[in-house]
This record gives structure tokens, C-alpha cells and sequence, in this order.
């Protein structure tokens, strides 16, 4: 029985086999002509070549289009302009105040945007931060949590807005409840405090889950050792969180703070599903600002649309850079 098996798996393998010994040949070849350091950049080089085209090529191009005037898609039929849109969205007499700026609502998906992400990132590193630390404890049916609270990041974001837009409207699930329950309805998507409100929720909702998980890995790669020392020395648990694990999820802690402040900076799918920026411009953030004035409006002006963009890249590559800094500092603090 064990030959046959032997035989037909050899039989099976035998197209691999010879599959890999015909790429070995020139791989050698290659190998011998470059080194190994040759071998590397020849194996980054359809990487890189992607990277280029869809990530490079479309920077420069946006870059390009910032400079331009016009409605017309096509570079050839797009006026020069300089620095004139950059200077139409910064020209305003009172930043604090929208409506004073010559693109108001550039101003106010602007500091909509930077409301949300304080808002939202500390929620979601705090939620995050107590989730994994629930999770890291044995208790029954951990991974059973594991998988329900990482569920929702494996749905769309289209998906998460219609699920909760069916949810919070005016005779949506939640209203139903409530007058089962004998309370009032409310106009959640309708009030300004409301909507906001529901943005970060399903936002910290939708997300939670996979930034528990990189601090669930932190946490679990922190050597038991450490915490069976303090509990024989008498450690209270606030201490222990304080001095052990705090300092040595730091690392953890800093990729978190970054991708939260990435992903919060970008928001767009599920809120403009959910609310479409509104009431009003309430929930208007700037990604959806740069969609709508590069594309949806009738009078759509790409080339404001791409010195957004580029504002925006800007800010968000200046707070990253000031965020793993800071991180750094914290966490060279710690070792010392």
C-alpha cells in the first residue's frame, strides 16, 4: 500500500519535477552572470515595474494635473496654469472659519476630516487596545471571538455602509427596536451630531478587527517570564500594564497608529454610502471633496481636484513622519 502510494505521488509530481528543473537552468545561468545580488533586483524587477506603472506614473501624472485648468480629462486640452489651483484652495481670509475661503467646501471636508480622524483614531486605538487584551486572556471561546471581531473587515466597504444605512435609517432596525422598546424614534443619518457620530462608529466598526489582531500578535509575542516576575514581586495589574506590556507593544502600537491615521485621513466608501456626506456637508471629508470635484460635479475641475490630493498626500506623509518620531522617542524612553 505504501508503494502504490509512493509511486502514484512521484507520478503526480513528476510534471513539478520537470517544470522545476527547466527554470533552474537559466535561473543559474543568471545566477552566475549577476550574483546574488543580481538574482535579488531580477526578482524585484516585475514588482517594481508594477509598482511604476500604478503607483508612480499616476503620482506624476496628478502632480501634472495640479498644474492645469480646464474640464477636459486630456492632457493636450488642459490649459497651464502654474500654481494657481493651489492658490485658489489656500486663499482665505480666516482658516478657522470655512466660509471665509474661496473653496469652503475644501475647508470644511478639510477640518470635518481632521475632527474625524482624532476622534476616530483614539477610539479605535482604545477599542483596539482593550479588545486584544480581552482576547489575550484565557477565556472561553477565544477564538470564536477572534473570528467574530475580525469578521467585519473581510466585507466591503460598500457592504458595511448599506448594512448600517439599513440599520440607522428613519425605519431602519434600530428605530424598530426602539419603539418595541417605547422610546421615540430618532432621525440618526438626518442630525448633523448624529451622522458624525455614526461615521466613526462604523468606521471603528468595520476596522477594529484587523488592528486587534497586530496587537494581539504584540501581545503574545511578549515573554511570559516577565509577567509570572512581577506577580511573585507583587506587581499590581495597572503597574504591570504600565511598565511590561505598554513599553513592549510599542512597536505594535506605532504600525497601528499609522495605518489608523492613513486609513482616517482617506475615508471615503462606507461614509458616503451611509450618509453621502451629508446633512449638508456634515460628513463631506476631503476625499469625497476631490471625488466630487474631479469627477461628479457638472462643472467637474480635475486639476483642483489633483492640488487636493496632493495637499492632502502632504499633510499625511508630514503627521506619519511626526507619528513614528514620536513613537521612536516613546519607545527608546521605554528601553532605557
Amino acid at each position: 500500500m505504501g508503494t502504490i502510494r509512493h509511486r502514484t505521488g512521484a507520478v503526480l509530481a513528476a510534471p513539478l519535477v520537470l517544470l522545476a528543473r527547466l527554470v533552474d537552468v537559466p535561473m543559474r545561468a543568471l545566477q552566475r552572470r549577476t550574483g546574488q545580488g543580481g538574482m535579488a533586483a531580477a526578482f524585484l524587477l516585475p514588482n517594481m515595474a508594477i509598482f511604476g506603472v500604478f503607483v508612480l506614473v499616476p503620482l506624476a501624472l496628478n502632480v501634472v494635473y495640479s498644474t492645469t485648468a480646464g474640464t477636459d480629462i486630456l492632457l493636450a486640452d488642459r490649459t497651464y496654469v502654474g500654481g494657481q489651483q493651489y492658490a485658489r484652495l489656500l486663499e482665505c481670509q480666516d482658516y478657522a472659519r470655512p466660509i471665509t475661503c474661496r473653496e469652503d467646501q475644501f475647508w470644511t471636508a478639510a477640518r470635518n476630516t481632521g475632527v474625524f480622524v482624532v476622534l476616530q483614531v483614539t477610539t479605535m486605538v482604545v477599542v483596539s487596545l482593550i479588545t486584544a487584551l480581552i482576547l489575550n486572556r484565557e477565556i472561553r471561546g477565544r477564538g470564536f471571538f477572534r473570528a467574530v471581531f475580525f469578521f467585519p473587515v473581510l466585507l466591503s466597504p460598500v457592504v458595511v455602509g448599506l448594512i448600517w444605512r439599513w440599520i440607522l435609517q428613519r425605519q431602519g432596525l434600530l428605530n424598530l427596536i426602539m419603539v418595541n422598546l417605547g422610546l421615540e424614534p430618532e432621525v440618526w443619518l438626518n442630525d448633523r451630531t448624529y451622522a458624525f457620530g455614526a461615521a466613526i462608529g462604523v468606521s471603528v466598526w468595520a476596522h477594529m478587527g484587523f488592528y486587534t489582531l497586530i496587537l494581539l500578535a504584540g501581545l503574545q509575542a511578549i515573554p511570559k517570564d516577565l509577567y509570572e516576575a512581577a506577580q511573585m514581586d507583587g506587581t499590581g495589574p495597572a503597574r504591570v500594564f504600565r511598565r511590561i506590556t505598554l513599553p513592549l507593544l510599542m512597536p505594535n502600537l506605532a504600525v497601528v497608529l499609522v495605518l489608523a491615521l492613513i486609513r482616517g485621513v482617506q475615508i471615503f466608501d462606507e461614509v458616503y454610502v451611509l450618509t453621502g456626506g451629508g446633512p449638508g456637508t456634515s460628513t463631506m471629508f476631503l476625499t469625497q471633496y476631490i471625488y466630487e470635484t474631479g469627477f461628479a460635479s457638472v462643472l467637474r475641475n480635475p486639476g483642483l481636484a489633483a492640488a487636493a490630493s496632493i495637499l492632502m498626500g502632504l499633510v499625511l506623509v508630514v503627521l506619519t513622519l511626526a507619528q513614528l518620531w514620536l513613537s521612536r522617542r516613546a519607545e527608546g524612553r521605554g528601553v532605557r
